[in-house]
């Protein structure tokens, strides 16, 4: 019997996450209760003059969260996901730089919805892996008096195996190692799990933007978690011959404490990128003027990737998957197809035919 290299790959996939408990069956959490339900929410007054409109930004959020839950009220659609008594995290994006990063007119939306559920701002935490992003795109001013915020490592560096931030009994562990890294030593294996993740928060908001991404192919929802939420993630992508981003992420997402814990998606895509990243070239930020919601993490991400696909043809450029590495803009052959290998893991709806994508503009 032949096996296809996505066959071999859902396999080992399987395989890695093996020895964790699976998730169990519940109504949060990944895929969530709205499977291939995407909620896609357009304004041309979302912009002006490259700035987010916050009035706006507003009528679109309560229009998605309305839209995706069927509530009949803002305060209801974020009761559907949060309750008093929980102490809820928002996983921000700033990985693009200030000119395309999570927005402080999204965030302050996704703040008062929690505050609506019963949640006050002590029970709030604003997380990314790395302190000094997180300063640099500026997230630090833009929060109400009371939010906290919290990282799991100072900064990027290569290593990426040190522990300071991260829970030593969470973890996943897949046979691939960075080069110099010890293939016996089971610590070069695996990748821990922040403590953000693990002891912090018992639910979280997962706020990422739409961009394109060199070795990923797209970076949307799937890759937001997994290359935020633990260590040891650069062994994914050395370099273009060691690239196991298709892999990779799907492993990460598939953890129990990822899969429980991650209630809801926002993606913003009123700002995009459809070339290079993670960090986009300024060139290639579009302005897509369009937010999506969704509680199905690839059903987000195959609509995504179809978009940023879309607009790369409208400028003559191939679709991620096809575009050759060697140009300063993009140096790996891209793995959109982890979107497909987390479907295989039950992370969500792939099948365009299966996915309820459904339309507004304000």
């Amino acid at each position: 019997m032949l096996y296809t290299r996505r066959d071999v790959f859902s396999t080992m996939l399987a395989g890695a996450a093996s020895h964790l408990l699976a998730a169990p069956a519940g109504k949060l959490g990944i895929p969530g209760p709205y499977p291939g339900r995407v909620v896609a929410v357009q304004s041309d007054n979302s912009l002006v003059s490259g700035l987010y409109q916050p009035e706006t930004v507003q009528k679109m959020m309560h229009k998605g969260m309305l839209e995706l839950t069927g509530a009949p009220s803002w305060t209801d659609a974020w009761r559907v996901f949060i309750q008093p008594g929980d102490v809820v995290g928002i996983k921000v994006c700033p990985v693009g730089g200030k000119k395309l990063c999570s927005d402080p007119a999204v965030l302050r939306q996704i703040i008062d919805g929690i505050n609506k559920a019963g949640v006050p701002n002590k029970d709030i935490v604003v997380y990314d892996r790395y302190r000094r992003q997180f300063i640099g795109a500026g997230f630090h001013k833009w929060l109400p008096e009371g939010v906290r915020w919290s990282w799991a490592a100072e900064e990027y560096e290569t290593w990426q195996l040190g522990m300071d931030g991260y829970d030593p009994d969470v973890y996943m562990e897949i046979p691939l190692v960075k080069p110099k890294d010890n293939p016996n030593d089971a610590h070069a294996r695996r990748s821990y799990a922040a403590k953000f993740l693990t002891k912090q928060v018992n639910k979280i908001i997962n706020l990422p933007v739409l961009k394109s991404h060199q070795s990923a192919g797209v970076t949307l929802t799937l890759k937001n978690m997994s290359h935020g939420f633990v260590n040891n993630v650069n062994r994914s992508h050395i370099n273009r011959e060691l690239n196991a981003c298709d892999m990779f992420i799907p492993a990460v997402v598939d953890m129990p404490v990822i899969r429980q814990k991650v209630v809801l998606h926002i993606l913003d895509g009123i700002k995009a990128g459809y070339n290079g990243g993670p960090g986009t070239p300024p060139q290639f930020i579009w302005e897509h003027k369009t937010m999506f919601f969704g509680t199905d993490p690839v059903a987000l991400d195959k609509t995504g990737w179809k978009i940023i696909d879309a607009k790369r043809a409208s400028v003559g450029l191939p679709p991620v998957a096809e575009t050759a590495p060697g140009d300063k803009f993009n140096n790996y052959w891209g793995q959109p197809e982890h979107i497909e290998l987390a479907a295989n893991l039950g992370l969500g709806v792939f099948a365009d035919d299966k996915i309820e994508l459904k339309k507004y503009s304000l």
